[in-house]
């Protein structure tokens, strides 16, 4: 699809220019969580992580993938994210951790996947980690087969719709008993807030021209 094709071209030249950064996360943070992250500097200790966005055509728009984790008993638990996970030591990159993280997931066929950059770092401090957002397309839309153990849902979001700025709502989030204001994408009946919404924010600066 030609469209698709002159959108990836577009979006590798972005990337001769320097990232949006953390400005553009911070726009879709918490208040409480940007004092947080202004008060540190170094994340050697942190655990190294990365999630893939993954673009793919589908009929004319163009389309990524998030996924809802499931009710467990931990700090992401039922929240929505990219695909992804934690750094192993036998893979050899970031990027080879967020194709393997997004084949665990969604089984998706990583050998069809083209990388074409990646986000500036965002540290997630309830969970330590350093996350890397890497970017990849796909030529058509992929089969996908959610991991009954690690994805309640597989979500698909048009990348257009956002950049309407009607998708941007402020609301009161229970997170780990404790009740926070912070601005989120309101997409169909999902809500999508926190690192994930932060990353999406960077992504939307990238792409807005």
């Amino acid at each position: 699809m030609k469209f698709f094709e002159n959108f990836i071209i577009e979006l590798k030249n972005k990337f001769n220019k320097p990232l949006p950064g953390k400005n553009a996360q911070f726009i879709m943070a918490a208040d409480s969580r940007i004092m947080e992250m202004q008060k540190l500097d170094n994340f050697e200790n942190a655990k190294k992580s990365s999630v893939l966005i993954l673009l793919y055509p589908d009929n004319t728009s163009i389309k990524t993938i998030l996924i809802l984790r499931p009710i467990y008993n931990g700090v992401h638990s039922g929240e929505i994210s990219f695909p992804g996970g934690k750094h192993e030591n036998y893979d050899k990159s970031l990027i080879e951790t967020a194709l393997r993280e997004s084949r665990e997931e969604i089984n998706i066929d990583i050998s069809k996947i083209n990388i074409i950059g990646h986000l500036t770092e965002l540290y997630i401090p309830p969970s330590n980690h350093l996350v890397l957002p890497v970017i990849g397309y796909i030529d058509k839309k992929p089969k996908l087969k959610a991991d009954k153990i690690e994805v309640r849902e597989i979500i698909e979001i048009d990348i257009f719709n956002l950049l309407n700025k009607n998708v941007v709502v402020e609301k009161e989030i229970f997170s780990n008993n404790i009740k926070i204001k912070a601005p989120c994408y309101n997409i169909r009946e999902y809500t999508i807030w926190g690192a994930t919404a932060m990353i999406i924010s960077e992504f939307v600066e990238l792409i807005r021209n």
